[in-house]
């Protein structure tokens, strides 16, 4: 792919290194020839140790997050905008006079110096679109560069078991694109997907803005018409492609759809020309059929055939901690590890588990004491409604890494307003007495959901309760 080359001329630190929104572009930078370097505290914590070795492995010189890896006035100082002037790393950049880019600012460099950009926007659903957009690109043989958020089973090898992304020699990048800091303001997309749109880090109004300009930068947008908050933006754009299962009007749609317990099937309808397609998913939910819907209208807005794209979903292998399921053991008990934290997320993955009979066993941790305080009330409703009698909900406490956040807050809140709503819930502090306590109260043909963010550790948990659920 055409790259910049003001991006690969000069070295590159990355602090936090190991996270899923800077491992995938560490991964780009250095597979366009720039060199790159970092830390992670994870890393320094002993957290993950496997991660961290294959990206040794690749070249990526990893130091101590205690600054020592800041040598140059020529380096670039990678990090996200919630890392403080406090952590070495920026001290040491400050005192040499590092340029310092956010995580969003690098992204978008990169993305816009490609000659056809994707962006995947919207509340929910992003890194499932970007993976099924840049999954149908390679298949169709457009070589693409693909930025995810989240490891694609698609791309998964040996030599390279976190494959959040994709570095292609074609003109197309697809990336997700984040609304929640307000970057999304900064690319500048051939083809803009926008999903959804709901309340998540910001005002409806504030949201309102951010999406429409979005959608009116691009050469073509690629609209939900279910969603009455995207189609209201419809107008903003230059041209559109228009998708959605319930909406007549939906250009690209969907009929006789059917809901396995893994996966799902469907006929594709482009209204444009009569045509039919049959889709094969091999991931389930309803969620997920606007996934690929999206995907489709992406791809056809990139010069990809309806046709051609919906064969290339039937063999999309879907994403790591997105309704992952990770076995059923002897027992019956099936664990499905999922990247579940905002009331969105969780309410598609407990839709989808309610949609097939039997227990729930719903393990929730929060990613933080902030996110718990804003959504915290939505998230409690979400289990009480979702969940039946016989279900039931475990907290433990929030994800801290050190910081000066609030603690006051936590999980035991969210539990009572579970409670008063007619959920059953439990909270109990550590996880790995959170993991005692399912052992405890599992029975045969029971389902148990991991769910969480910011912590790679919850598929290792998701691991070891299979192990030991109900044998």
């Amino acid at each position: 792919m055409t790259n910049a080359p003001a991006l690969t001329s000069h070295p590159w630190f990355f602090c936090g290194i190991g996270g899923s929104g800077m491992l995938p572009l560490a991964l780009i930078l250095k597979g366009q020839g720039a060199e790159v370097a970092g830390s992670d505290r994870s890393r320094d914590q002993g957290r993950t140790p496997e991660k961290f070795t294959w990206l040794e492995s690749l070249g990526f010189q990893l130091f101590p997050q205690d600054g020592s890896g800041i040598v140059s006035a020529r380096q670039t100082l990678v990090a996200s905008a919630a890392v403080e002037d406090t952590v070495p790393e920026v001290v040491r950049a400050q005192a040499l006079g590092c340029e310092r880019m956010s995580r969003a600012q690098l992204l978008a460099a990169l993305f816009n110096a490609a000659p056809f950009g994707i962006a995947i926007g919207g509340t929910s659903g992003k890194s499932t679109v970007t993976g099924m957009t840049g999954w149908i690109m390679t298949q169709a043989g457009r070589d693409p560069t693909i930025m995810n958020g989240a490891v694609m089973k698609n791309f998964v090898r040996p030599d390279a078991p976190f494959a959040s992304a994709r570095v292609g020699q074609g003109a197309v990048f697809v990336s997700e694109v984040d609304e929640s800091d307000g970057s999304i303001a900064l690319y500048q997309p051939k083809v803009a997907v926008l999903g959804n749109v709901s309340l998540d880090h910001k005002s409806l109004d504030e949201l309102r803005d951010l999406f429409g300009d979005f959608v009116s930068r691009a050469d073509v947008a690629v609209i939900n018409l279910d969603d009455a908050e995207t189609t209201a933006l419809a107008p903003r754009a230059k041209a559109l492609v228009t998708f959605g299962i319930t909406s007549p009007d939906a250009q690209i749609g969907a009929m006789d759809i059917v809901e396995g317990a893994a996966t799902l099937t469907a006929t594709v309808l482009d209204r444009r020309d009569g045509s039919a397609h049959p889709l094969a998913l091999k991931v389930p939910g309803r969620h997920n059929l606007y996934n690929a819907l999206a995907a489709i209208a992406a791809a056809h807005a990139a010069g990809v055939s309806v046709a051609n794209a919906v064969a290339a979903l039937g063999s999309f292998a879907g994403l790591a901690r997105r309704f992952d399921i990770v076995g059923t053991n002897e027992a019956g008990v099936t664990v499905i590890d999922d990247f579940g934290h905002n009331p969105d997320k969780v309410s598609a993955t407990l839709a989808t588990l309610k949609a097939h009979p039997g227990r729930v066993i719903a393990f929730f941790q929060p990613h933080g004491y902030g996110p718990l305080r804003q959504m915290g009330a939505e998230l409690a409703e979400v289990f009480a409604r979702k969940l039946g009698p016989d279900d039931v909900t475990i907290l433990c406490d929030p994800v801290y890494y050190g910081g000066t956040v609030d603690r006051s807050e936590g999980s035991e809140r969210i539990v009572r307003l579970i409670r008063e709503a007619g959920g059953k819930a439990e909270y109990v502090p550590s996880r790995e007495d959170c993991g005692r306590r399912i052992a405890e109260i599992v029975r045969p043909g029971d389902r148990i959901v991991v769910m969480g963010a910011r912590d790679d550790t919850l598929s290792a948990f998701a691991g070891t309760l299979l192990a030991h659920a109900g044998t």
